[in-house]
């Protein structure tokens, strides 16, 4: 089949009418009323984390990627010695195409999206930027000051002339030429496009256009909600291509976002979920997620297997009828059957990190396994994070015109255990009624600890600053 492979960035849970929100998705609701909604899917709470786990099928212990995401002026990148998805897919006859968000690293020629896999590329390669000048800027150390340029790349090229075109806009544009062409020149090859959305990250940037359905008094939020609709519409505009061109017929549609909203910088939203992007908290890492194609057997239901972004990469490779027996090391199952035919998932827990770097909370308990180190992890419907998760509070949107409900632990506290099949919003934790459930938890940190990867997450480096390469991001 085609594989059309589509991440929005930041979209909260409440992001996305199909889950309730105010904000208008016509075109994503379509697809997720007419697909498969996955309502047990999870993501990593940060950008980065997120794609490395897409693209390899590994966990961020296995990349050595733990620790945030990849910083515009840091010498890091996703390890070459991993196969990506984009290169396997290509081994075994696909077209592949990318546009959009890279932030898998771009330090040197050979982490570039060209050299891995895609045979053409049109996006940019940092983290954030202008939606419409294409600029980041970011204050280097050791320069004394805040460096910018210009990011924004077709293949090997820095494209300079699009200042002013609306990023959404653009790479719809950009992605629905990738078909057309595709429809033309190789009918008979099936196609992988990967179209990763700048929006709706940071910061709020829209068309006036977007905003007039919107009577939101919040204007963080109603900038908001008029880029997840521009969104939305070039979903729209994506997939009609792939009706228009006859290829929809044998396509399969992956929709995700890569983590959840973020209440603080830009109004995103994940009530009545708990925390938000950068958390460990459910809010930060439940994530949007659905299929769509005619290809399944039947549609228009939730899943609520359990399901991971990491799930993908060995998906949509036996999908694509490649043999992921020889690739090992990974940490993904194939959940197709599940969504296709409503079997049970294969997977049955789901480790959603382990940080060594992040600051330590509190004190140790008396288990082998260091409380205080930033993790958690997912084992049936029970739930463990230990260390410094990032603020627990329940933030509903600003149009509920709703009181935010306070994260009421102490900084002290380390350890949490939640059942969150019947307790969703992690309200009641369990750690010190279930201790035998708590010692297991423990247990399965320790030993996927023992396989953990040492952590890489080198300085910034100097070389990096965009001034000394013509005014643009790129490699050093």
């Amino acid at each position: 089949p085609n594989i059309l492979l589509i991440v929005a960035d930041d979209l909260g849970h409440h992001d996305v009418g199909y889950h309730g929100s105010v904000i208008k998705t016509p075109n994503i609701d379509h697809l997720a009323y007419t697909g498969v909604r996955l309502e047990n899917y999870y993501v990593q709470p940060i950008c980065t984390p997120s794609r490395s786990q897409l693209m390899t099928g590994r966990y961020q212990i296995h990349t050595g990627l733990q620790h945030n995401i990849i910083n515009p002026f840091q010498p890091n990148a996703v390890p070459l010695d991993l196969p990506m998805l984009p290169e396997v897919l290509k081994q075994n006859g696909y077209s592949t195409h990318m546009v959009g968000k890279w932030h898998l690293g771009f330090y040197k020629d050979e982490v570039l999206p060209m050299n891995r896999g895609f045979d053409s590329y049109y996006g940019y390669l940092t983290g954030s930027e202008d939606y419409f000048t294409h600029r980041r800027c970011g204050a280097l150390p050791g320069a004394n000051k805040t460096v910018c340029g210009i990011d924004l790349r077709n293949d090997f090229e820095v494209d300079w002339n699009q200042t002013g075109k609306y990023s959404t806009q653009l790479f719809a544009e950009k992605a629905e030429d990738v078909v057309r062409k595709h429809a033309v020149h190789q009918p008979d090859q099936p196609l992988f496009l990967y179209v990763a959305f700048q929006a709706v990250h940071a910061p709020n940037q829209v068309p006036n256009e977007y905003l007039k359905p919107y009577d939101i008094d919040d204007p963080k939020r109603r900038l908001l909600a008029g880029m997840v609709t521009c969104m939305d519409e070039a979903v729209g505009n994506i997939t009609a291509a792939f009706k228009d061109t006859g290829l929809w017929d044998n396509t399969v549609v992956v929709f995700t976002t890569d983590n959840g909203g973020d209440v603080n910088e830009n109004s995103g939203n994940n009530w009545p979920l708990r925390g938000w992007k950068h958390s460990l908290w459910e809010g930060g890492m439940r994530g949007v997620g659905f299929v769509n194609s005619p290809l399944l057997k039947s549609f228009g239901y939730p899943v609520n297997g359990l399901m991971h972004v990491s799930d993908w990469f060995p998906t949509l490779l036996n999908l694509a009828g490649a043999n992921t027996s020889s690739i090992s090391g990974l940490d993904g199952h194939d959940i197709w059957k599940s969504i296709a035919e409503r079997e049970d998932s294969p997977r049955k827990e789901l480790l959603h990190n382990i940080d060594p770097l992040y600051p330590p909370r509190g004190s140790k308990l008396n288990h082998t396994y260091d409380v205080r180190v930033r993790s958690a992890l997912r084992v049936g419907d029970f739930k463990i994070i230990t260390g410094d998760p990032f603020t627990g509070s329940w933030v509903p949107p600003p149009e509920y015109h709703k009181k935010t409900i306070p994260d009421p632990d102490p900084r002290s506290k380390n350890v949490w255990l939640f059942n969150v099949h019947e307790d969703p919003c992690e309200t009641t934790d369990l750690s010190v009624a279930l201790p035998g459930v708590l010692t297991m938890m423990l247990d399965k940190l320790l030993a996927y600890n023992a396989t953990a990867v040492p952590c890489v997450f080198p300085d910034d480096d100097p070389r990096s600053n965009p001034e000394e390469h013509g005014g643009a991001f790129g490699p050093w």
